[in-house]
């Protein structure tokens, strides 16, 4: 189970929000590049993330920050959300060096473009899950639909996804523990491996989650722990590589 370390990134400084509230956000650097590289000396093998300013605009705002990030560390997998909803912002960001595209808000609202851009670019595609209740949310978590996650993931299952990754928004920035449980019943509705995201909080969480990675969790998104120093990278990882079945 990789730990992935997320750089959200709002107006050009890396911030993280509370509950996906941009007017509830704390920046924790102006310099998101020195903050890659403090996660890369830390040994992270994957990093995320989050263009915020295009996820509500759809389309990319911070994109000549991440094409920083990825020239500085051409050698790291990167994966990138937030106003990812055409093919052309896509190859452009896979010219850039970014290896992984997630695909939120245009899954829900178009699922037949994520079935288009698997076909186009294999083995790139990630889609991206936020739940509220069990029910997905899009357009920067605005918007609550009807569409319950566990059933939009069955509906990729046959496309090539690469990854779902799923957040549970009432526990995104809140410290306060990641939802084994709603992670686990996405992992098991398809064979589709997930990678878990929100409320990841400390070394409980971790072991918590490896203790079920066999069952389709791939990784862990942290943010605000890493950040406010409750989790530390590096142990979090070689727990993992040492306890993950």
């Amino acid at each position: 189970m990789l730990i992935i370390p997320a750089i959200d990134l709002k107006d050009g400084a890396c911030v993280r929000l509370r509950q996906g509230l941009m007017e509830d956000s704390t920046v924790f650097s102006d310099d998101p590049v020195s903050m890659a590289a403090k996660w890369v000396d830390a040994g992270c093998r994957r990093l995320h993330l989050v263009d915020l300013n295009g996820a509500f605009d759809g389309k990319p705002v911070n994109g000549e920050i991440v094409t920083a990030i990825s020239k500085a560390y051409p050698e790291l997998p990167i994966q990138i959300g937030g106003g990812i909803r055409s093919a052309e912002t896509i190859e452009a960001y896979l010219e850039a060096g970014v290896n992984y595209l997630i695909i939120g808000t245009k899954a829900v609202k178009e699922p037949e473009f994520v079935t288009e851009m698997c076909k186009r670019f294999p083995g790139h595609i990630i889609v991206g899950l936020d739940a509220k209740d069990g029910l997905v949310a899009t357009d920067g978590w605005a918007e609550v639909s009807s569409v319950k996650a566990t059933e939009l993931a069955k509906r990729f299952e046959q496309d090539g996804v690469n990854e779902i990754v799923y957040t549970d928004i009432a526990r995104d920035g809140m410290m306060q523990g990641v939802n084994v449980e709603a992670t686990l019943a996405m992992a098991e509705a398809s064979s589709i491996p997930v990678i878990a995201s929100g409320g990841i909080t400390n070394m409980d969480d971790i072991k918590a989650l490896s203790a079920v990675s066999a069952r389709g969790i791939s990784g862990a998104i942290t943010g605000r722990a890493i950040y406010e120093g409750t989790l530390d990278v590096a142990d979090a990882q070689s727990y993992c590589d040492q306890n993950s079945k």
